[in-house]
This record gives structure tokens, C-alpha cells and sequence, in this order.
């Protein structure tokens, strides 16, 4: 079988929404073993729309389309939808029962445009929105598989995961392709290449592809095989010779951001962290607080951004401002020790740089951080370079600095310079 997705909505093809729905379908196609063949974008037009259905009919098995199922007069998909298969719309109990509870839920008042979001296609099998209103629809015919759903991501991931995946897994044969990722940081792309050497000898017939970004590289391993299990053990297999050369760097497996296991670290080992920032402005306070019960670990994060604040709130020195300059080992060192002892937590870390665009000197260049973490037993400092493009700064040093913490609780060698790209 192969897959084409479509995605409506004049919103993509002007640049103002990125596309994420149609990178999402593709995984999750490509985990039970159906390649998406096909993915194409059209706008809010009916007759430009209706031309793509018949196009990707012809091309694939299974069809998947988002977006334009919104109750506003440019979402003409359903009526799109209607024409296709020569439909008419219809009043669903199970659907109009499912957009009145989130209509109670979220207090709103029983309008027209609620009672049409309750209709489907005669011919469609209908799709509850657990997050919306509008919902989905399937339909099935001449062996063709053709589903609609709304643009919304978080809409249309609950679809995919609870309805379409389940469906398509029954309709598979032949070879199961199955991914896997590692997330490393601490290590440039080109250096983690390096030392996991001859690609070949390390995937034994997988696939590994580098996903590099701000926060570090992404490794992907693609595997095939009649079942599940068997992919899933040539995937075992992999990781394990590529974590014989590089486990340090990896802090996770699966789409998991570095706070959640720096999170589950803190929690798990009972430790407490208080966060001094300067250059990032409360960036990463702002990273472990998402994440649910960090009250737990996180007892202060201290936004010190003069020089002032350091010393009124921090208890720097201001001899070492003045003889060192804010961004320095010195600094650093003292804010990590100054926010730990304020708040008296376990561990300290801190983070001061010079984001730019202005601001550097040949000295000290836009883009020059240091990060401190200090304990009860040391305190350690590390200077990076982060470029010139400030919000890049600001997102490569709150992944440093929470990577040294993770390392030191790890007990994990920082004999090189922590970087992310």
C-alpha cells in the first residue's frame, strides 16, 4: 500500500503556518509499514480541491487530507468531500452528542454553526474530535481508503493515534518499517559522525540518518522486517553499537526534550535546583516549568540581567564585575554559588553571555557564554560560543546548561567542551 496526503488551507501556501501535519502522517504511516508517496498542498479553493481528490485516488491506496472542516465559510473541504462521492450531509447522534459536551465544557452556547459541525457524509464512517468540533470522516471504497480530518495538530494526531492507525495496521502486509531516535547534545554533528564511525558496520542493513539542530543532533534508525519484533530487535541491535561509542551524549529515545529527563533526574536522585540567568532571560526556568511537578526539584530561577541584580539578588561581588566584566568565568561562578546559597538548594547553575546582535568586543564576541554549576563539593564553569543570531544563543545556552547538570548528577566525564551543533 502507499499513502497521499493532502493538506488544505490557503494559511500554508502563503508561508504563515508551517506544515507539521503532513511531517507527522508520514511517520506515523511509515511505523506500520505504508510509505507516503505522495504529499501535496492546496488552498481554499473547491474545484482546485475536488482536482487533487481525483488525482490522489488514482495515484494511492490510502488518501489522508487536513484541514478547511471549520465552521467559517472558507472551509469548503466537507462540501468538497460531499461532491466526491456524490454524498449529502446528514445528522449524527454520536457526533452531535460529542460537540455538545464541548460546547458545555467550555460554557459556550448551542449556535447553527454548532448544529452543522454535527453533520457527516451519508457515505462516511464519522470520526469523533475528542479536542473539536468538527469531525472526522472515513471512507472506503473500491479498495481505496480516504480520510478527512481537521487541521487543528492536536485534533488530527488524537484521529490518526485512536482511528486511522488502528484501521490501516489491519489492512499491512508485506515489511514493517520502524523508526526509532536517539537525542544526543554536548557534540557537533560532523564530531558525532566521527566517533561513531563506518555507518555501515554500525546499522548492519538499518538506516541511521543526523538530524542536526540548535539543541543538538536527532539520530534516526530506520529498520525493516516481516514483523514487528524483528524490526524492532534489528532497532535494539543498532542502539546498542551506537551506544557503545557515544552514550554520553544521549540523554533520550523518542521525541523527549532534555528538561524532562534533567526533570526526572532531580526527582529521582531527590535533588534541589535553583537557576540564575542572565543572557536568557528565564529560558530555562521557562523549560522546567512545563514540565508537570517541578515544584518539586525547581526551588528559584533568578532573572539577574544588570549588573545590579547580580549583586542585589545574587550577592556577586561587584569587584568581580567591575574587574572580570558580567560575562565571565568569575561571574558565573559566583551567581551559580550566590543563587544556590540564597535559595539553598542542591545544586546551582547559572548562565551569562552576550546574545548580540551588539553588545561584543574582540575580547569577548556576540555569542561568547559562560554556564556555572556549583554544589556543596565544587563548583565548575564552561565558556562557549554560540554565533551571532541572539535567539539561537539564547536556545543553544539553556540546552548547555542544563546538559552540564545532567552530566555532573550522571557522574558523566566533561572532559570536552559541551556544545549543541
Amino acid at each position: 500500500m502507499n499513502a497521499y496526503v493532502i493538506t488544505i488551507g490557503d494559511e500554508i501556501l502563503i508561508g504563515q503556518v508551517l506544515n507539521t501535519n503532513a511531517a507527522y502522517i508520514g511517520e506515523k504511516l511509515s511505523s506500520i509499514g505504508i510509505p507516503m508517496e505522495y504529499m501535496t498542498v492546496v488552498g481554499d479553493d473547491e474545484a482546485k480541491i475536488l482536482a487533487e481528490f481525483k488525482r490522489a485516488t488514482g495515484l494511492a491506496d490510502v488518501v489522508l487530507v487536513t484541514g478547511g472542516l471549520g465552521p467559517t465559510h472558507d472551509d469548503v473541504t466537507r462540501s468538497a468531500v460531499c461532491k466526491y462521492y456524490n454524498t449529502d450531509l446528514i445528522p449524527d447522534a454520536n457526533v452531535r452528542a460529542n460537540v455538545e459536551r464541548l460546547m458545555k465544557h467550555r460554557n459556550l452556547p448551542w449556535t447553527q454553526a454548532a448544529e452543522d459541525q454535527a453533520l457527516v457524509p451519508r457515505k462516511a464512517t464519522p470520526i469523533l474530535n475528542q479536542h473539536g468540533t468538527a469531525p472526522g470522516m472515513w471512507f472506503e471504497e473500491n479498495e481505496k481508503y480516504f480520510c478527512v480530518m481537521p487541521g487543528v495538530p492536536y485534533e488530527m494526531k488524537a484521529m490518526i493515534e485512536n482511528f486511522v492507525l488502528p484501521r490501516l495496521s489491519k489492512l499491512t502486509h508485506g515489511v514493517i518499517l520502524r523508526h526509532r531516535v536517539l537525542k544526543t547534545t554536548g557534540i557537533p554533528e560532523s564530531f558525532l559522525a566521527h566517533k561513531l564511525g563506518d555507518v555501515n558496520g554500525l546499522t548492519q542493513g538499518a538506516r541511521l540518518a543526523f538530524l542536526p539542530s540548535p539543541k543538538g543532533v536527532r539520530l534516526r534508525i530506520t529498520a525493516n522486517a516481516p514483523t514487528i519484533e524483528e524490526a524492532d530487535k534489528k532497532l535494539d541491535e543498532v542502539e546498542m553499537r551506537i551506544r557503545e561509542k557515544a552514550n554520553k551524549y544521549i540523554y533520550a529515545v523518542g521525541e523527549i526534550e532534555l528538561e524532562v529527563t534533567l526533570s526526572e533526574l532531580l526527582k529521582q536522585k531527590q535533588l534541589t535546583l535553583a537557576v540564575a540567568e542572565s543572557c536568557t532571560g528565564g529560558l530555562i526556568g521557562d523549560r522546567l516549568t512545563n514540565i508537570p511537578g517541578s515544584s518539586s526539584f525547581l526551588i528559584a530561577d533568578v532573572v539577574a540581567y544588570s549588573n545590579d541584580a547580580k549583586v542585589k539578588y545574587l550577592n556577586v561581588p561587584e569587584s568581580l564585575i567591575h574587574q572580570h566584566g558580567a560575562v565571565s568565568k568569575e561571574v558565573a561562578e559566583a551567581m551559580a554559588q550566590g543563587v544556590r546559597n540564597t535559595a539553598g538548594a542542591d545544586i546551582g547553575i547559572s548562565v551569562t553571555g552576550i546574545a548580540g546582535p551588539s553588545g561584543g568586543t574582540p575580547e569577548k564576541p556576540v555569542g561568547l557564554v559562560w554556564v556555572a554549576y556549583a554544589d556543596a563539593n565544587e563548583t565548575i564553569s564552561l565558556k562557549f560560543n554560540f554565533g551571532d543570531e541572539r535567539l539561537r544563543v539564547k536556545e543553544r545556552a539553556s540546552q548547555s546548561t542544563m546538559e552540564l547538570v545532567r552530566r555532573k548528577i550522571l557522574n558523566i566525564e566533561i572532559a570536552e567542551q559541551l556544545t549543541t551543533d
